[in-house]
């Protein structure tokens, strides 16, 4: 923690209260980074706070202080009604979000909730129901167990809004009000909302539901992680494998990201990666919830040295160590490439980021250069560089339940049987 930017704020002058203190120093938090400098004495004075900052500059310890302050000194004893509320976009995020907190709250006596979808369902049904003071989740899950009574919004004090950004290109903006719609009015509670960017959009919706946001940015100049290494090679289509199979081959990196923009793209770079003596995994958004948890902690501990991932890694995601993110395709969208180089260089750290603007993909090199303010250093590609691969390896599909398999089997069945139906050299109507 201490390689990352920091002020001379320290978190000993936030005159938090002791437990919190303890647990924050305990986590080896000295001074502040600059978002944390700049929202936390407005949001310990009770300020609404609309903070901009890009990922992995502290702004989840930035909101987590500030609604355990208030908590710890509103003087309500606990309930079972939650009395604060952090909305995250993905399960993955909310996981990371309550590992922090229970890191900085160990000594506060502040229960925490966790609710995402995907798995757990009767478990965290049960947790709720005895009660949490912090409730940490995603929308869809929330509401779930919200429309069955499981638990109530009118004792909310301070609610939380995450990568609210990613809550709209998700679609979770109409779930979000109508949670907003059902605790106390902004006045009567505090809210803060943290985006990697402030669009319109997200400015709209903080200053509906919001009680006269403070808005705090970081400099507009650090879209990107500082200490990330950028480059950008100019491939073929037919290059990609080759290049990616020369530079992780020549780079050696102890940890990395290949980002690709769809499922197919995914299983192919696996394959080739796996039939080249690489270990890999694919993180996509329709791998089970228990099975991603497997393979991020696989991952973090060193057992696998590289993940394949489509977009659904791209936010949330606090792993460390992540030396190298390539993009092997290009995002289509100039955000995602901030985000998705966001997962190397954290904490301080350096990291690299290689991206490859092939035939398919580069038209969206211009518009990432124009977002983030600078020209990506363009890297020659040697044909030494290029690798001949071996065959890919073909991925296992799961085996078919055996309601699945019947299911599979009428449907092929009704298929052949239009076939048949269909008058030679015809069209089906």
């Amino acid at each position: 923690m201490s390689q990352i930017d920091r002020t001379d704020v320290t978190f000993s002058s936030l005159q938090l209260p002791p437990p919190l203190l303890r647990g924050v120093e305990e986590a080896g938090f000295t001074e502040c980074t600059p978002i944390q400098a700049q929202a936390l004495p407005l949001s310990l004075a009770g300020q609404d706070v609309a903070g901009q900052a890009q990922t992995g500059t502290g702004k989840t310890a930035a909101f987590l202080l500030a609604v355990m302050n208030r908590l710890l000194r509103s003087g309500k004893g606990r309930g079972r009604r939650p009395r604060a509320l952090i909305l995250a976009p993905t399960r993955e995020l909310a996981i990371q979000i309550h590992k922090d907190a229970q890191q900085l709250g160990r000594y506060t006596g502040l229960s925490l909730g966790l609710v995402y979808g995907g798995s757990g369902y009767e478990k965290q049904r049960k947790q709720l129901s005895e009660g949490v003071d912090i409730l940490i989740g995603t929308p869809g899950r929330l509401i779930d167990y919200f429309k069955q009574r499981v638990f109530s919004l009118k004792a909310i004090e301070a609610l939380v809004l995450d990568e609210a950004d990613r809550m709209f290109d998700l679609g979770f903006i109409k779930d979000i009000r109508f949670l907003l719609r059902r605790m106390p009015p902004p006045q009567k509670r505090q809210s803060l909302l943290f985006s990697a960017t402030l669009s319109l959009r997200v400015t709209e919706l903080a200053y509906e539901h919001m009680n006269n946001p403070q808005v705090v940015r970081v400099d507009a100049e650090q879209v990107t992680a500082s200490k990330v290494r950028e480059s950008v090679y100019y491939p073929a289509n037919a290059e990609k494998i080759p290049l990616l199979l020369g530079l992780l081959k020549s780079l050696r990196p102890r940890r990395s990201i290949v980002f690709v923009n769809t499922k197919r793209a995914a299983e192919e770079v696996w394959g080739y990666l796996e039939g080249n003596g690489f270990q890999a995994a694919v993180l996509s958004g329709d791998v089970p919830q228990r099975k991603r948890i497997a393979l991020l902690r696989r991952f973090q501990e060193g057992e696998l040295s590289i993940m394949v991932a489509t977009d659904v890694a791209a936010r949330g995601l606090h792993i460390e160590n992540v030396s190298h993110v390539f993009n092997y395709d290009l995002p289509q969208d100039e955000q995602d490439y901030v985000h998705r180089i966001g997962r190397t260089a954290r904490a301080g750290a350096s990291g690299e980021a290689i991206s490859f603007a092939c035939e398919k993909y580069a038209f969206s090199l211009m518009d990432i250069e124009v977002y983030i303010g600078h020209r990506l250093p363009m890297r020659d590609i040697d044909a030494d560089l290029l690798v001949t691969p071996e065959q890919p390896v073909r991925r296992r599909r799961p085996a078919r339940s055996k309601p699945a398999r019947r299911q599979h089997a009428r449907g092929r069945s009704r298929r052949r049987s239009g076939r048949r139906a269909t008058p030679a050299g015809g069209a089906a109507g």
